[in-house]
């Protein structure tokens, strides 16, 4: 796994946003990019370059599932690592994300203090 330097958070919820930049920024020692849609997620995932996006799953217009396959459909960001976010994460949700090729799956509300070390475990 290539070290990570820039991340890419996409949620809809400024909330989510705002403390995800802070973690992953203040604790992480992350360059943070923020997207608040599928369709944002994809313009910035190619301007970028990120070394790991962070997807919600439930976001209005696109959600995640399908711009997680059109992540994947651009050169871009084909191999980039992906974890999902969700407030749902019943071990049969978390399976079909898996499958879908997601590094892994966070829960939310999540931890600010330890999202980035939950990170680094799932992407090591």
């Amino acid at each position: 796994m290539a070290k990570i330097e820039k991340v890419l958070l996409v949620d809809d919820e400024d909330d989510i946003r705002t403390i995800g930049q802070l973690s992953l920024s203040r604790v992480g020692g992350w360059k943070t990019v923020l997207a608040s849609s599928g369709a944002e997620a994809l313009e910035k995932a190619g301007q970028e370059g990120p070394d790991l996006i962070l997807l919600d799953v439930m976001m209005p217009g696109m959600d995640g599932p399908t711009t997680f396959g059109r992540l994947r459909a651009q050169p871009a960001t084909a191999n980039t690592p992906i974890i999902f976010m969700t407030a749902k994460v019943q071990k049969q949700e978390v399976a079909r994300y898996l499958e879908l090729g997601a590094v892994g799956v966070i829960g939310k509300p999540f931890d600010p203090m330890t999202l980035p070390q939950e990170i680094r475990r799932l992407v090591s």
